[in-house]
């Protein structure tokens, strides 16, 4: 496998071999289970759209797209009430 390099600020770069530290990991061992993984925008979509497939299966329950943004915008106003305590 090739190396690639990655330029990225020395703040961010102590920060993640840190992390890597603390789980036993070196910074190369733990960049490459990460890229591992994480979710690309194309792999979430296609797994929210198997679970909106499964919950319509499941219960029936198919919200709009309108329905959809009401609730994200929800969940938002929720999260942000929560992180701001």
């Amino acid at each position: 496998m090739a190396d690639a390099n990655v330029r990225i600020p020395e703040e961010a770069k102590d920060r993640l071999a840190a992390i890597a530290a603390a789980e036993g990991l070196s910074l190369r061992a733990y960049l490459a289970r990460l890229a591992q993984t994480l979710l690309t925008p194309a792999e979430r979509a296609e797994r929210a759209e198997k679970a909106r497939a499964a919950l319509k299966a499941w219960t029936g329950y198919a919200p709009t797209p309108s329905e959809t943004d009401d609730l994200d915008s929800e969940l938002d106003r929720r999260l942000a009430r929560v992180t701001a305590r």
